[in-house]
């Protein structure tokens, strides 16, 4: 029985208990302030109550209420609860979460203030009891009770009664945060549909982190193997031909930076399935790309800076695939006239612009209405969501007409 007060779970409980009991003085100072004195017993009791139900309503009403209770929650009970989604919900669902953020800040205040005062009693009781048998003896009177305690042996029985109370005291605590994380799951954690929007969600993230991971993979395997098979050349060639085994160890530290480069993107990345084995098309392809748009006979101005070739592999490919999905954006929407693209790598970040003009006369490529998304550009956003980077697209109005302009960013290095 006395084994469980050593653990932290006791203490982690009279926390939580304490500051339930803390929260619960301002709601009720406000609801008492506010009761009309003038009344009678029962209309002021009435009153307090709906007035304490509408100032807890308010405290429970901000999403951060609901999101601060499941972290405390997790923190000292060890609730185990699901972070609220962050996105907006509809009006409805708004209202029940409100609700139900309310009724458990009621019932962590009851709980809490209730556990308080048991525990202040079992130490005052504690405390108290030996303190007036080892002084000799005498009366204790408390709430109306009164208890005589006798000198000498036949007062031992305060010993049991302080170790008593503080057992109580643990337990009661502990009892208090058991029932609150059984409420915890009703009251705090996920609605059926946001259950299942955290699953989709979730295999979501799972599909493309696979998809990077094994392009990706791709990549490390074959700079390892690259790697390798300098190494042995270097070896080999050592005393017979130093200068070629200097540029071979000189192209092991450049392929095995550029591994680097692209571990740094990998960590974290969860990967399923057999990898691809068709080559990726990188940055160092684009010219092989605007050629092949500028033979369809558009009009396409292109403005490259910074070192492109040491671009990490990873996010070489998706602005690669960023380019080629804008462009073929900009041949569907605006015909051949005036298409511009920059790529610049400089302070530690890949730039993407494309800017063309809007031409809703072009037969067969209807522009689509503004606010109306479509595969291109979604699929654009994920590539650049998931190298945390940035991407903007819409519409710009300028002295030489409508024009549509895609930019992304995406960071050179992991973040760290």
């Amino acid at each position: 029985m006395i084994r469980p007060l050593f653990s932290g779970s006791p203490y982690r409980s009279w926390a939580f208990a304490l500051l339930g009991a803390a929260m619960s003085l301002p709601p009720l100072v406000v609801a008492l302030f506010a009761t009309p004195s003038q009344w009678a017993a029962g209309p002021r009791a009435v009153a307090f109550g709906l007035l304490l139900c509408a100032v807890l309503f308010v405290m429970g009403a901000p999403r951060a209420a609901r999101r601060g209770c499941v972290r405390l929650a997790n923190r000292f009970l060890g609730a185990g609860l699901p972070t609220p989604p962050a996105g907006p919900s509809k009006p409805s669902a708004r209202w029940v979460d409100r609700l139900r953020t309310s009724a458990y800040l009621a019932a962590h205040l009851a709980v809490g203030a209730a556990v308080t005062a048991v525990a202040c009693l079992s130490v005052f009781a504690a405390v108290v009891f030996p303190s007036v048998w080892l002084s000799g003896g005498g009366q204790v009177a408390s709430f109306g009770w009164t208890v005589h305690v006798e000198r000498g042996w036949q007062g031992l029985w305060t010993a049991v009664v302080c170790v008593g109370c503080l057992v109580l005291g643990g337990y009661v605590a502990v009892g208090g945060a058991a029932a609150l994380r059984l409420l915890g799951a009703p009251l705090l954690g996920h609605r059926p549909a946001e259950r299942l929007a955290a699953a989709e969600e979730r295999l979501d993230l799972l599909a493309r982190r696979n998809r990077l991971a094994q392009e990706l993979h791709d990549s490390i395997g074959h700079t390892l193997t690259a790697s390798t098979i300098q190494a042995a050349v270097a070896g080999e060639l050592m005393d017979s031909d130093p200068q070629a085994a200097r540029r071979a160890l000189s192209s092991i530290e450049e392929t095995s930076r550029a591994a680097m480069d692209d571990l740094d993107h990998v960590l974290g990345v969860l990967r399923e399935g057999k990898s691809p084995t068709a080559p990726q098309r990188t940055l160092a392809d684009l010219g092989s790309l605007t050629e092949g748009v500028r033979r369809t006979g558009a009009g396409l101005r292109v403005e490259t800076s910074g070192d492109l070739a040491q671009v990490p592999a990873s996010v070489s490919r998706e602005a690669y695939r960023i380019v080629q999905e804008g462009l073929t954006n900009a041949l569907r929407h605006s015909g051949t006239a005036g298409i511009s693209l920059r790529v610049a790598a400089r302070d530690g970040w890949l730039e993407v612009e494309l800017v063309n003009p809007l031409d809703s006369t072009v037969p067969g490529r209807p522009f689509r209405p503004a606010g109306e998304r479509g595969h291109g550009l979604t699929g654009i956003t994920e590539r650049v969501r998931l190298l945390r980077g940035e991407v903007s697209a819409g519409r710009t109005d300028g002295q030489e007409g409508t024009h549509w302009r895609l930019a992304a960013r995406i960071p050179l290095r992991s973040a760290p």
